[in-house]
């Protein structure tokens, strides 16, 4: 019997996605006899309303010194978190004296944007801290947690600010970084953070949001029972349009902050959307073995018919995408990408060949089946030569498409 993360309430898979391997593991042949698989389970708790996933690999197989994403790879997103930045400069902070902690920093997309502000970023993965340092910012290469934020407190002080930015969904033991955080902000301190919203997942039926990194789906019910547990209050919600819809989360010590509509509207949207009732989890596995379905069938026409076929962007998301649907190099010619460290290797799981952008440029295939779905504003902009030459897009998300 399986229990919740968050309640210790016992709880059960409402789907499973099989055995699945480290989503960001991009491998080389001589790895592929040693690559590690686990079941993708996820199940709802009816006590507390966290969403979540039965099992997660450790930590350490999934951010290390060979961590494959690095987040300013992005225009989009660079823009997105300078305007992050602008926005709790004008808010939280008073002057530049004022601390500012960001826990998964990743390269410092969002942190060099607080250079000249007494400042610090955490960052697990060797790799990726280590672009994050060289760009001046301050950098701890480690995990955060209770024990790491008093070394902080101890060493620097309280901070006025504590962001995250699709990281705090990334961790099993919520408890501890939640008294972390409780200890770490000053009495009017805030924590802000944003991941992927739970509703945006069921509305869109966007399951490749599923994998490993992601222990958790946040609703602003689920996230205000956890926090108010330890003394944190949520005070403010705004959705946000990025990472296939996601939501941002304001908190600080009970009391303290004026509690704005946004958050009771947002539970009554939640409970209109039945996001606190196991039907909804039902309704929502039918949708994806439909989704899967619809795919794998699009695929294998398209195969028959000689069409050439490649992926377009060698997300973590698609690891969920490909192995789920079974779909590998007979469907999939390779996948392209322009990421330097996942260039010249192979898709979790299935073994696509990933290859650098240049190689789809250069010969366009039929089809690409885009797995940045969540880019495809700034993907559209980019490819439009793509189109012009008689080039298709194939999207699954919210259903399976051609145009």
């Amino acid at each position: 019997m399986k229990h919740c993360l968050i309640c210790n309430a016992s709880i059960h898979p409402f789907i499973s996605f099989g055995k699945m391997p480290i989503a960001n593991a991009f491998l080389t042949k001589d790895e592929f006899s040693q690559e590690y698989f686990f079941e993708l389970q996820v199940a709802f708790c009816e006590n507390c309303e966290m969403v979540q996933l039965l099992e997660q690999p450790d930590r350490e197989k999934m951010f290390h010194e060979k961590y494959a994403f690095f987040s300013s790879t992005s225009i989009r997103m660079a823009e997105h978190f300078r305007q992050f930045a602008q926005f709790v400069k004008k808010h939280y902070l008073e002057n530049s004296s004022s601390f500012v902690v960001e826990m998964g920093c990743n390269d410092g997309i969002l942190l060099k944007n607080f250079i000249s502000n007494k400042h610090i970023g955490i960052e697990p993965s060797d790799n990726v801290a280590e672009v994050a340092k060289n760009k001046g910012i301050n950098t701890i290469n480690s995990f955060f947690d209770e024990s790491l934020a008093k070394d902080i407190v101890q060493d620097y002080g309280q901070a006025d600010a504590f962001l995250g930015t699709n990281v705090m969904c990334h961790i099993p033991y919520l408890h501890s970084i939640a008294e972390g955080i409780r200890l770490l902000l000053k009495p009017k301190g805030v924590l802000i953070f944003e991941d992927p919203y739970l509703l945006d997942i069921l509305e869109k039926t966007s399951y490749d949001q599923i994998y490993d990194e992601h222990a958790f789906y946040f609703s602003v019910a689920s996230i205000s029972n956890l926090f108010a547990s330890h003394g944190l209050e949520l005070f403010d919600v705004k959705p946000q349009n990025v990472h296939g819809g996601s939501m941002r989360y304001f908190l600080g010590h009970k009391g303290i902050h004026p509690i704005s509509k946004n958050v009771s509207n947002q539970r009554i949207k939640e409970k209109t959307n039945g996001l606190h009732t196991p039907e909804t989890y039902e309704r929502l596995r039918k949708n994806i073995e439909l989704s899967r379905n619809n795919l794998k069938d699009l695929l294998v026409n398209l195969n028959k018919q000689k069409k050439r076929v490649v992926g377009y962007a060698a997300t973590s998301k698609s690891t969920t995408v490909i192995n789920y649907c079974k779909l590998d190099s007979h469907l999939i010619e390779f996948i392209s990408d322009t990421t330097p460290i996942k260039q010249g290797k192979y898709s979790p799981g299935t073994h696509i060949p990933i290859k650098p952008y240049e190689q789809f440029s250069v010969n366009y295939p039929d089809y690409a089946l885009l797995f940045g779905w969540n880019h495809a504003e700034e993907i559209m902009n980019k490819e439009q030569s793509f189109r012009k030459n008689g080039g298709k897009w194939i999207v699954y998300v919210p259903k399976v498409d051609i145009f």
